[in-house]
């Protein structure tokens, strides 16, 4: 009787696992909130985890949110091969920068505009983990960089620059102070002999 309790709570593990397995789903993670210049051109990264390896009916979809919650608008997709919006504010400026083999499934938005202030969102189905999660990203463009980025750089670089000048500095002095050092206990030895 011993054996086929445990052989009916193995059926019935075995059974919820199989559910497990197939109610499985794709995570997928997003840089939350991404700020760029206008006229620059912008990384939107999106990444995804995966119970199941990466399948040839791996198929991205990225869309657009305006700010005025406007309708959605197309930005592009990818199933084996990107595909470039063939209308639309995104046709010729948003360019395929993952790789699916690295779970990486970002794209590159080009010439920013402050019309393209908004929600981007990225969501991957990867069969058999069709449901799942659908990453945001919420766009900002600026028109400039603050002051306070700019001189915060300018001051990092700057001191790196002079830290580095007095590291030079110090060591050719060392070498200088060590080679007459050395001249001078060259020349004593000479005298001696």
């Amino acid at each position: 009787m011993r054996g086929r309790a445990w052989l009916g709570a193995a059926l019935v593990l075995g059974a919820q696992l199989r559910a497990l397995w197939l109610a499985a789903a794709v995570e997928v993670h997003t840089s939350k909130e991404v700020v760029a210049v206008n006229g620059t051109n912008q990384r939107l990264k999106c990444t995804f985890s995966s119970s199941s390896p990466v399948s040839q009916q791996l198929a991205v979809t990225w869309n657009f949110q305006p700010e005025d919650l406007s309708s959605h608008e197309p930005v592009f997709y990818y199933l084996k091969e990107p595909y470039k919006p063939p209308s639309g504010r995104f046709k010729e400026r948003v360019t395929w920068d993952g790789n699916v083999e690295r779970n990486d499934v970002s794209i590159i938005v080009w010439n920013l505009q402050p019309t393209d202030n908004g929600t981007f969102t990225c969501q991957v189905t990867n069969w058999p983990d069709v449901y799942g999660t659908i990453g945001e990203v919420r766009l900002r463009v600026v028109q400039k960089v603050n002051f306070s980025e700019i001189h915060f750089l300018a001051v990092a670089i700057g001191s790196a620059s002079v830290l580095m000048i007095l590291v030079v500095t110090a060591v050719i002095v060392c070498r200088q102070r060590r080679r007459k050092a050395q001249d001078k206990r060259t020349e004593v030895a000479d005298t001696e002999l």
